[in-house]
């Protein structure tokens, strides 16, 4: 065979070779990501502040973990989709998980439920906001109000401002209505005379005439709001997700918090909340970054908030037992291990 043909046979090979490979390239599957995305689920409003800042700055990224984020219609979506493996990581309140752990929870788990708070968020932003012809708690009297339920969630802060002010249970009436944002909605149809509201809710109640009666922070002072919260067993399978999600958070709120960041801050709730006005925006970003009542920039677990959740619940809880072990309801392993450099 003379040069010029083998030549020739041996470019016809090589383009033969390239097709082949590239044709075995398009067939091949793309390998999947190490790690599922982390299933995370809270209530609707502008306290998930930081769950928005932490995706659309890439904190989460930043730290090798996806999320996607559900919003959830009430409490009884969250715990169940926790038992059942749908959702990994929920951002609720701390009471929630007092309640399912001292088996006081709307749903009833076989085998019991293994839930524990792993980081803190806020303190809950909650206040009282009744109907404008409410001006006081007196005016109450005989009065709808709305809860998420009356077993769990921020109920019981609820009951004990209506103590505190004079208010027995017995003299309003009581109505179920779903998260906070479902609640919000409900007041503001004037289907309910008051209801406990996180902020920027409450705040946009107060500019439509509603009356903000009291505030967990002036009524019951250290109150521990809002968990990262998660199932042990997950959690312990996964404590490098735990871990990095921790400080994805934390830092999402550290660049809310810069001054700087303030006009993204204030855009970032103008996109999620529905008819969130800029000057709503502004009070909102005013009150969720304030440097000293704000998002807890260090995503703390409060000893002091901690125990007055534990409190209110040994004193309104099914049991009227004392809770005094919050080792049974959190675990800092994961907060302190996400703190190292």
């Amino acid at each position: 065979m003379n040069f010029r043909k083998r030549t020739a046979l041996g470019l016809l090979a090589a383009i033969a070779c390239l097709v082949s490979m590239a044709g075995y390239a398009q067939t091949q599957p793309i390998a999947a990501s190490s790690s599922a995305p982390i299933q995370v689920i809270s209530f609707g409003g502008g306290f998930n502040l930081p769950l928005w800042a932490a995706k659309e700055q890439g904190f989460f990224k930043q730290h090798g973990i996806e999320v996607q984020h559900t919003v959830t219609a009430d409490s009884k979506q969250v715990f169940s989709g926790l038992m059942q493996g749908r959702y990994h990581v929920a951002i609720t309140a701390l009471d929630n998980i007092l309640a399912y752990q001292e088996g006081q929870g709307e749903l009833k788990f076989d085998p019991p439920s293994d839930f524990f708070g792993f980081m803190g968020s806020d303190d809950g932003f909650l206040s009282l906001v009744a109907a404008p012809e409410v001006k006081s708690f007196a005016d109450l009297k005989g009065k709808t109000i709305s809860v998420d339920a009356m077993s769990n969630g921020f109920s019981f802060a609820l009951r004990d401002m209506l103590s505190r002010n004079g208010i027995q249970e017995s003299e309003v009436q009581w109505a179920r209505a779903g998260g906070t944002d479902r609640r919000f909605a409900a007041l503001m149809e004037g289907q309910h005379a008051a209801t406990m509201l996180r902020a920027p809710f409450d705040l946009q109640a107060k500019n439509r005439g509603f009356n903000q009666l009291a505030t967990t922070r002036t009524t019951i002072g250290n109150y521990m709001g809002i968990v990262g919260a998660a199932r042990r067993s997950w959690a312990q399978s996964n404590e490098t997700q735990v871990v990095s999600f921790i400080r994805a958070y934390r830092d999402a709120i550290r660049w809310l918090k810069a001054p700087d960041n303030r006009p993204q801050a204030q855009a970032l709730l103008m996109k999620y909340v529905p008819n969130m006005s800029a000057q709503i925006a502004a009070q909102s970003c005013d009150l969720l970054l304030d440097p000293l009542t704000g998002f807890f920039s260090d995503v703390q677990l409060d000893d002091k908030g901690i125990q007055a959740v534990m409190d209110l619940r040994s004193k309104l809880g099914d049991n009227k037992q004392a809770l005094n072990d919050a080792n049974k309801y959190i675990d800092k392993h994961y907060w302190q291990k996400a703190m190292q450099p």
